[in-house]
């Protein structure tokens, strides 16, 4: 694929900007009438599987995070998602931009990424309403086995 083509997927696939790659598995947490319906039918669309809900009962490769500032500890959410991914697994931590309903301030997102053992690699416009926060764990945290 050229780069034009790359930076035109980009463009209309919101998901192509977020790393998402063919097969991956992406478990979803948060779902509701609010998300970005086309940020989730576009990684669908890249990963070629539909997103698996909180009922999977595997390791994922990607955790995609909903999160509105009402629902809860972001620290112990974030704690519950590295338990779903694989060792070098993302976090991808979705939460409402500035100004939206459940805005989640910036540095309590990065504070609880901290507390939580993950380190924030990029941060990015995901939808109309939504930013994205790429959460991953910091090289060599885990130990091999």
């Amino acid at each position: 694929m050229s780069a034009t083509a790359d930076h035109a997927e980009e463009r209309t696939n919101p998901a192509a900007r977020l790393g998402f790659e063919p097969g991956q598995v992406v478990q979803e947490i948060g779902f509701d009438d609010d998300v970005e319906l086309e940020l989730r039918e576009g990684i669908e669309a890249t990963t070629g599987q539909e997103l698996v809900d909180e009922e999977y009962d595997d390791v994922a490769d990607v955790v995609l995070l909903w999160f509105r500032d009402e629902d809860g500890d972001l620290t112990d959410a974030l704690v519950d998602a590295i338990g779903l991914i694989e060792d070098g697994g993302t976090v991808w931590l979705m939460t409402p931009k500035t100004g939206r309903d459940g805005y989640v301030e910036p540095s309590d997102i990065n504070e609880a990424a901290q507390t939580a053992g993950l380190a924030q690699t990029k941060s990015i416009s995901a939808g109309k309403d939504w930013t994205g926060s790429r959460l991953v764990t910091p090289k060599g945290a885990k130990a091999k086995r």
